[in-house]
């Protein structure tokens, strides 16, 4: 079994913001496999389906980015997860340019707060992400990473998450090595 947990925040007016493509990521994912991400349980909604032969939990914390590894932890502990192996984390990235992706097989947080809560909380930073690139930030952080795209960014981060949903099944269906030779 995988967790794929994508992370953003929870209320509406976080939709479609630059720190929410993890969630973006997820919805695509949803679609895809057919599930439905809205059983609250693990402080996030979730949604159970299948990759291939593969059972996988969707996971948006509900948690607030912050506070991510909370919802992580209770998902690793509950099924029993070994995080370097069944736990996918996606989350933006504003070293990157808009639309580019980056797979890494572990990493520190690199200023992420999400992945910090994910790093405290789990004890490790041994575990697969898929970064998707949201702008360097030109002025405040916060306003930045809680903007939405531009119409003309919308249409490259729109397949940029279709990619990262992509790179999540070909992670779990081949491995890590084939999704970053892909996608990064």
């Amino acid at each position: 079994m995988y967790a794929i947990v994508g992370l953003g925040n929870p209320d509406k007016k976080y939709d479609k913001t630059r720190h929410n493509i993890g969630f973006d990521v997820i919805d695509e994912l949803a679609s895809q496999m057919g599930v439905q991400v809205n059983t609250r349980r693990h402080k996030a909604l979730c949604g159970i389906g299948m990759i291939g032969n593969e059972k996988v939990i969707l996971v948006k914390p509900q948690t607030y980015m912050n506070n991510s590894g909370e919802s992580v932890r209770e998902v690793m502990d509950f099924y029993k997860l070994d995080p370097q192996q069944e736990i996918i984390i996606i989350a933006d990235d504003i070293s990157l340019d808009v639309g580019k992706i980056r797979i890494r097989a572990k990493g520190s947080a690199g200023g992420h707060n999400g992945l910090k809560s994910i790093i405290a909380h789990t004890g490790t930073q041994n575990f697969k992400r898929i970064k998707v690139g949201v702008g360097e930030n030109q002025g405040d952080l916060v306003n930045h990473v809680l903007g939405k795209f531009g119409s003309k960014e919308r249409e490259i981060v729109d397949e940029a998450v279709r990619n990262a949903a992509s790179a999540a099944e070909v992670m779990i269906l081949e491995n890590i090595e084939t999704a970053m030779n892909k996608y990064n």
